[in-house]
């Protein structure tokens, strides 16, 4: 990753945010020092669905512990 000092980074900052707009990160330093990192605020490709997406949307019974209860003893008796 590349790494640009103040001045530079104002002296090319279009250009810089140019290139951290197409997925190129970058990083800022003052005296050597890195302080900030740049990256683009948006990656162009949609975001990971997550556990709970459709939480609301899908109603399960009350009784859905009890669901099926005869039906699977009869399979285990003997």
């Amino acid at each position: 990753m590349q790494q640009y000092n103040i001045h530079a980074a104002k002296t090319h900052l279009s250009e810089l945010v140019e290139k951290a707009a197409v997925g190129e990160a970058f990083i800022i330093a003052k005296a050597g020092k890195p302080m900030v990192k740049v990256i683009p605020c948006f990656s162009g490709t949609a975001p990971r669905k997550r556990i709970g997406f459709l939480k609301g949307q899908i109603l399960v019974p009350a009784d859905f512990d009890e669901m099926g209860q005869n039906e699977i003893a009869g399979i285990f008796e003997v």
